[in-house]
């Protein structure tokens, strides 16, 4: 049964469009505007405030607190000072990997791990021998991410703090009025912004309080499905969509190491403490390295003209964006396929995230994606792209 969220009172007030989406068994708003653009906007040109509290969050402390991340993420760990955050996969012993989060290094030494999934019990299983406290505390903490290139201007006018020396993925402790809370310069939409992490008891107090500043600023509530299409044009991957949890993998193509997705810059293969896949992502190097890796696909706007054209239509292309899984061809061979996708708004683009076999995924290398128009399959050009697609400097400054 799915619930609402720390921030449901104020959601359900402005949801006009009574759009909800489920997300780790709480309702989550897909959107709260009449159209997804009025969204997506805010998040590019002013701010937007987006519920995230369904991300499952847990606290990891004791004298084996580091060790056990360690254990388990295929970055160093030990390398990350308090107030720090860092972007990390971790796998199984296949080096599959099983989810992907941040992991938030406190004051005191201890951890905030977030994750899409539920982990708790892979924790424990790692945290044998250790002298180490895991604490779930999703249903304990609420949080909102703060994003677009006012998020910094809203949030100093809330708390009457400069930020300006809080780096990208680094965090701090802030106040806004009686108002404790946590906050780390990290976010799923590639843009300037900035996650809040409160109590659930002080939750609406915290929406309340941006709100009350953020008008100044058009700052505006945004559901899923504005922050999807943000987070393609970014670059970033979503489980179940652009890879399987190996928990899910049904099939072994089904399953990713990191190096396929392009994560194999997080891999520290000569940290001190070894983590679980770690011996099978060697061997995966040894090889040669993956079979196949994530690109990016800039898809011909002249091929969809064409398609169109066959049914006497002008080219159309939902506002929102897709997750299918649609194969991509070099000639009469399937290579690959595209995994999640979208119209970009701001690069005015017709953008996919894909996998496809190693010795393709070269930049500018041209391909076909498969596409339907009424019902007629067709294909339309792929162009290999760098990733991110979308990457302002104001993200990092």
């Amino acid at each position: 049964m799915s619930i609402g969220s720390p921030f449901d009172t104020r959601a359900q007030a402005l949801n006009v469009r009574r759009q909800w989406r489920q997300w780790s068994g709480v309702f989550a708003a897909g959107a709260y505007a009449p159209h997804v653009d009025i969204e997506y906007n805010a998040i590019r040109n002013t701010a937007a405030v987006i519920d995230i509290s369904p991300l499952f969050k847990y606290r990891i402390s004791g004298a084996d607190a580091t060790r056990l991340v360690d254990r388990v993420i295929t970055r160093d760990a030990a390398a990350l000072p308090p107030g720090r955050v860092i972007y990390s996969p971790w796998c199984d012993g296949e080096g599959h990997i099983i989810d992907d989060g941040t992991l938030h290094r406190l004051d005191d030494g201890s951890w905030r791990w977030t994750a899409a999934e539920g982990q708790l019990r892979w924790l424990r299983l790692n945290a044998r021998g250790l002298d180490v406290s895991i604490e779930d505390v999703t249903d304990a903490l609420a949080a909102v991410a703060l994003q677009g290139p006012l998020s910094r201007a809203v949030l100093e006018a809330a708390s009457q703090t400069s930020l300006a020396d809080l780096p990208w993925f680094g965090r701090r402790s802030l106040t806004i009025g009686d108002l404790s809370l946590d906050v780390s310069r990290t976010g799923y939409t590639g843009d300037l912004g900035y996650e809040l992490w409160v109590s659930v008891d002080r939750a609406v107090d915290l929406w309340d309080a941006l709100a009350e500043v953020g008008a100044a600023y058009a700052m505006r509530p945004v559901g899923i499905l504005a922050l999807d299409i943000a987070r393609i044009e970014a670059g970033l991957i979503m489980a179940e969509v652009d890879y399987t949890s190996a928990w899910h993998a049904i099939t072994p193509h089904q399953a990713y190491s990191p190096f396929e997705l392009g994560l194999g810059r997080l891999v520290s293969q000569d940290k001190e403490v070894p983590f679980v896949g770690r011996a099978a992502l060697r061997r995966e190097q040894e090889r040669g390295g993956p079979p196949r890796r994530l690109v990016g696909l800039d898809l011909d706007w002249a091929d969809l003209e064409r398609l169109h054209a066959r049914h006497d239509l002008s080219p159309a292309l939902s506002a929102q964006a897709w997750r299918d899984q649609i194969p991509v061809y070099d000639g009469g061979r399937q290579i690959g396929r595209a995994s999640s996708g979208t119209w970009s708004p701001v690069l005015k683009k017709n953008l996919a995230i894909g996998t496809i076999e190693s010795q393709a995924a070269r930049v500018g290398g041209r391909f076909e994606l498969e596409w339907s128009v009424e019902g007629e399959r067709g294909r339309i050009g792929a162009t290999v792209v760098e990733l991110p697609f979308f990457d302002p400097s104001r993200k990092r400054e």
